[in-house]
């Protein structure tokens, strides 16, 4: 990826660099609070402070100070309700934006829009929002190529987990040709519940209490959400150049406690899983209730456990595992934080 190209003077002169929160439900207000606990690293390590400029939220309207926003001490009532996110995108005055609005799985916008006015005006960028990356990732790619900024998306599969660095930068060399794995951990949760003796519809009423499953979570049950992860892991790791509705999706909300107990009864488990190969030269991917084996690595994935396991050619398949969700901890926050670090990388690479 193209960095951020600046002239001697520009180095010899920033100190700054400014944010620009597009979106600040959960995951913006965690990377503010995130941000200021890594503050003092930032500034030892890069020699620089990072500020947040521009604020913009869907239903509080859009806050702009260039001086930098105490997001600790915020008040609502200085925003502004009569300016959109393409008008702060557009004339606020940042270095870098992270665009963290909710995901629109149908068809990944305003999100690719906020990305490429961003990008357009030669803006690194950071995603949460998967659908960007599931919808029109290459075109998003070349343009922040062409526009000589880099342009990252860590938190939008298994939140903070490192999965595209892990396949760019430790797999070197490794061809993946298969991608498998259980990417949601709503169902996952469900279908553990379920093999305890808890009814669908108790544990989603419980994981809604801890705060992990949604008001509605059909997006998860019906398979559209592991649908999209699957997609964006693709695009990224087998430039596939595919959409979600590429998918083959079946969701679990036709499993049944008999069908869990059948499988019990087999020595197996339900899980849904997410699968993404080439074949005959076409990318092809499968999100789909399947029968694991119980002493298989799948089978052992409960709970809001997710994993990812790729197939190279060279070292076989390795995995990745994502641990159970902890309240306490903000992995999605620290996926954005850590692509905001690959960016100040990237600027001092660039200007070396």
């Amino acid at each position: 990826m193209a960095g951020f190209l600046i002239d001697d003077e520009r180095i010899r002169i920033m100190k700054t660099v400014k944010m620009a929160l597009i979106g600040y439900g959960n995951v913006g207000q965690g990377f503010a609070r995130m941000l200021k606990r890594r503050s003092e690293y930032i500034k030892e390590t890069y020699g620089c402070n990072v500020i947040i400029t521009a604020i913009c939220t869907h239903s509080k309207g859009a806050m702009i100070d260039e001086s930098g926003i105490d997001t600790e001490n915020l008040d609502y009532s200085d925003f502004k309700n009569d300016m959109t996110s393409f008008q702060v995108i557009d004339k606020a005055d940042f270095d870098v934006m992270a665009e963290l609005t909710p995901i629109n799985i149908k068809t990944g916008q305003p999100a690719i829009d906020h990305i490429k006015h961003g990008l357009s005006r030669g803006k690194h960028v950071i995603t949460a929002n998967k659908g960007p990356i599931a919808w029109d990732y290459r075109e998003l790619r070349d343009l922040a190529i062409a526009n000589k900024v880099t342009f990252f998306y860590e938190a939008t599969v298994m939140d903070g987990v490192p999965v595209y660095d892990f396949a760019k930068d430790t797999l070197k060399g490794c061809n993946i040709t298969e991608i498998k794995g259980i990417l949601n951990a709503t169902t996952n949760y469900i279908l553990n519940a379920m093999e305890n003796d808890i009814a669908f519809e108790d544990a989603v009423k419980e994981g809604q209490r801890q705060g992990f499953v949604e008001a509605d979570p059909s997006m998860d049950v019906e398979g559209w959400d592991a649908a999209a992860k699957l997609t964006a892991l693709m695009n990224v790791i087998m430039d596939a150049q595919i959409t979600p509705n590429s998918i083959k999706r079946k969701g679990i909300s036709g499993i049944t406690k008999k069908n869990i107990d059948e499988a019990k009864e087999n020595h197996k488990k339900i899980k849904l899983l997410c699968h993404g190969w080439i074949e005959n030269g076409q990318p092809i991917g499968e999100v789909s209730p399947q029968l694991v084996d119980d002493d298989s690595l799948l089978a052992s994935i409960s709970g809001t456990t997710s994993v990812v396991t790729m197939t190279t050619d060279l070292m076989g398949d390795v995995s990745v595992i994502e641990h159970a969700f902890e309240p306490e901890i903000d992995h999605t926050a620290y996926g954005v934080l850590i692509d905001l670090i690959h960016v100040l990388d990237s600027i001092i690479i660039e200007s070396a």
